[in-house]
């Protein structure tokens, strides 16, 4: 990983947004975790213009699907994401962004948007032969 400040430079972004496979809308999925203790947060989407902010700014703004327009985390909620660190996965279809979260992640106000889920299941840990 390489050490960059804020703002990214535009000739750096660039080459990112190059690289990043937006799906047919325009938009990949970000997992988003807590950079200190890799804690997965939520999964949220950009477009290109809400990571370029992203990398500009060094606050996360995600597009929001529901309501088609971009949303800078805790802009309302006071709830907000400093983007740490930025990765593409091997594929460049899915971006990692390690944050630090002030305030819960979710808008349901859980520390995270799994928490809670009372679907959710858990395994004994098992050896594999």
């Amino acid at each position: 990983m390489t050490a960059s400040t804020f703002p990214v430079s535009a000739l750096r972004i660039d080459e990112i947004l190059s690289r990043v496979s937006f799906d047919d809308r325009g938009l990949v999925p970000a997992v988003v975790t807590q950079h200190d203790t890799r804690e997965v947060l939520m999964l949220a989407w950009l477009n290109a213009e809400s990571l370029r902010m992203t990398l500009t700014e060094g606050r996360v703004v995600y597009w929001s699907r529901s309501r088609s327009e971009l949303w800078r985390k805790g802009d309302t909620s006071g709830n907000t994401q400093r983007l740490v660190s930025f990765a593409l996965d091997c594929d460049a279809d899915t971006i990692l962004l390690g944050v630090d979260q002030h305030g819960p992640a979710c808008h349901t106000g859980t520390r995270t948007c799994f928490d809670g889920d009372d679907l959710a299941l858990e395994f004994p840990a098992h050896d594999v032969a």
